[in-house]
């Protein structure tokens, strides 16, 4: 199949490579004219067969909703818009919506793999029209860790973002639960625990085995005392959606919520709160407090 690919990021060029050497053809266009194939969205589109099948990579928000606008002027009645970012479910539902008016199928494909995804393949997990995803499977297939698991239809339009996003939230609460037990044995001084080599133990046999852990021996072994870092822990968006959905549908998820909250804090050099909280400790009890130099 011959498609069209916009964004060559990390995973965008990626997955660009990984479907070549599947024996697909694509077509790149990127911001960045030094690696991308095309001057343009209208010279991506002409050079693809029809009907037209481009996977747009961008950043979600208001860069993909641009990229999305500009891309359905260029295409026609049976062509195949995917976006395999981090959009929010809800406004893969809008853009499906909206370009379904003008005959344009819109597949959400919640795409986890990383930078890793290129060896290792990408899972994906697509909503959209059934029809369309029959049509763009063999991509997925080429795609994933191999041509039968590791991808799936997960229903209509939106279902694949959706799944995507609560996927990233559960990804919140297993990193955080690593970073509290590895911390957890650093602070045990006087057994002078190797942590480098408790996370290889814990590869082998473990129940809290996974790819996780494996990326952790991975930085252990390059950083035991993670002194080349900040502790600053950023997050890019699902997590707070994943939160924001469990509110809406008044279903508890604990876990996930106090992991975004540990985030939240990791960026506060002196948080506001817990000097007051020091504060309100020296008022009612006289204990004493640390100034501030």
């Amino acid at each position: 199949m011959k498609i069209g690919l916009i964004g060559l990021g990390r995973m965008g060029a990626g997955i660009a490579e990984r479907l070549r050497r599947n024996g697909h053809e694509v077509i790149g266009y990127d911001q960045n004219p030094a690696i991308s194939q095309v001057r343009s969205l209208e010279e991506l589109v002409r050079g693809l067969p029809q009907p037209h099948v481009v996977w747009v990579m961008v950043p979600a928000g208001g860069a993909t909703q641009a990229t999305v606008e500009e891309l359905a002027a260029f295409m026609a009645v049976g062509d195949v818009i995917i976006d395999g970012g981090n959009s929010y479910y809800k406004d893969s539902m809008k853009r499906s919506a909206a370009l379904k008016q003008k005959g344009i199928a819109f597949m959400d494909v919640g795409t986890s793999g990383g930078i890793w995804g290129l060896t290792e393949g990408f899972s994906m997990m697509a909503g959209g029209d059934p029809e369309a995803y029959k049509r763009i499977e063999p991509l997925l297939q080429a795609l994933a860790p191999s041509p039968t698991a590791g991808y799936g239809y997960m229903g209509p339009s939106g279902a694949g973002h959706f799944v995507k996003m609560v996927h990233n939230g559960i990804e919140y609460g297993l990193m955080q639960a690593y970073a509290e037990g590895f911390e957890l044995m650093a602070a045990k001084s006087e057994f002078k625990l190797d942590l480098h080599k408790i996370s290889q133990v814990w590869q082998e046999g473990s129940v809290v085995r996974s790819w996780l852990l494996d990326l952790a021996e991975r930085a252990l072994a390059e950083d035991p005392e993670m002194e080349a870092l900040e502790a600053y822990v950023d997050d890019s968006g699902e997590g707070r959606w994943t939160v924001q959905e469990s509110i809406e549908l008044a279903v508890p998820a604990p876990v996930i919520s106090s992991a975004l909250q540990a985030r939240f804090r990791s960026r506060q050099p002196s948080p506001f709160g817990a000097r007051l909280l020091a504060a309100l400790r020296n008022q009612f009890g006289g204990h004493a407090v640390r100034k501030r130099p």
